[in-house]
């Protein structure tokens, strides 16, 4: 019996087959690697059983056997839109491939906003002693929309340094580290008593635009919003005006509607605004960390088992 066809269309596809090998699964796929900016033989798609990568490139109605899809990423919005994805292609993300780091990154826009270590390296440039007072993160609300691998990781690490944690899930349920899990029905109940709101929503026809002035007007005028999911979760021009108008404190936004930021969108200039350059989720080892999902996903493909980070496409994630 032939055995099934797997494309690996990335870069460090070295580790994928090192993570196959470790898992007793080397012998088990034809195994084809192609670099990301490559395309792959013409020989080769029609015969792709799995296929591992960052994009899908106009072939998905092409590869007539394909059956399994591994997302490098956590959202899958451009996979759940590829034309040729058919319904019986079972479609994986890499959910928690970046849990610690994504987690960290939040923890630092926190401090970045209540410590006084970026002026202080300003003034030292100046050689100025100017002694200012930090905020205090024990004792201040975080409300986490989005209590999923990353939300729980974050409110772990947010409970320890003495924060009230509170959040949203789909399905509440009781979490280490969570004050209170309330429905995502109950979003405003989170927005009114957080001192800083964490957005790690996927985008769904539900969640997009679920961040606008209404919602921003909800939250206490001393508030900050930080956004390490998606940029469509926020009417960019709705969060603007409230900045400036101080109906809320102050932004720190990871991710955009669109990437690279282009140089004339007012986020760059707008004062209370942090514009980071989707930074939060990448780390040196990330690839190995997605490579050991995809070979327990490979694994259960084999036992015929439920994949341990399937996607719902109904619900979008």
């Amino acid at each position: 019996m032939s055995k099934p066809v797997c494309l690996l269309w990335l870069d460090d596809f070295d580790a994928y087959v090192k993570a196959l090998n470790n898992a007793g699964l080397g012998d088990r796929f034809e195994v084809h690697g192609v670099k990301r900016d490559e395309k792959p033989p013409e020989d080769l798609i029609p015969r792709v059983e799995v296929l591992a990568g960052w994009k899908h490139g106009g072939y998905l109605g092409r590869m007539p056997r394909l059956r399994w899809i591994q997302a490098m990423t956590a959202g899958v919005e451009a996979w759940l839109d590829a034309p040729g994805l058919r319904d019986e292609v079972t479609l994986c993300c890499a959910r928690g491939s970046h849990r610690h780091t994504m987690s960290e990154n939040i923890l630092a826009g926190l401090f970045h906003l209540t410590k006084p270590y970026m002026v202080a390296a300003l003034d030292q440039k100046q050689s100025r002693w100017n002694r200012r007072m930090s905020k205090l993160l024990a004792g201040q609300t975080l409300g986490i929309l989005g209590l999923g691998a990353i939300g729980q990781e974050l409110a772990f690490k947010a409970h320890a340094l003495g924060m009230r944690v509170i959040g949203t899930k789909r399905e509440p349920e009781p979490l280490e580290g969570v004050d209170e899990v309330y429905s995502g029905d109950e979003m405003d109940d989170v927005l009114r008593q957080s001192d800083f709101v964490v957005l790690l929503l996927p985008v769904t026809p539900v969640t997009e635009n679920v961040i606008n002035a209404k919602r921003l007007g909800v939250m206490k005028p001393t508030a900050w919003l930080l956004n390490f999911g998606r940029g469509p979760l926020i009417v960019d021009a709705d969060l603007i005006a409230a900045v400036k108008n101080k109906t809320i404190a102050g932004a720190v936004l990871d991710v955009f509607r669109e990437e690279p930021l282009p140089a004339s969108d007012p986020f760059w200039k707008t004062e209370g605004i942090l514009v980071l350059p989707h930074i939060g989720g990448g780390h040196a080892n990330r690839g190995a960390v997605v490579a050991e999902i995809f070979a327990e996903n490979a694994r259960l493909y084999f036992a015929g088992e439920p994949f341990a980070t399937g996607v719902d496409r109904a619900r979008g994630y």
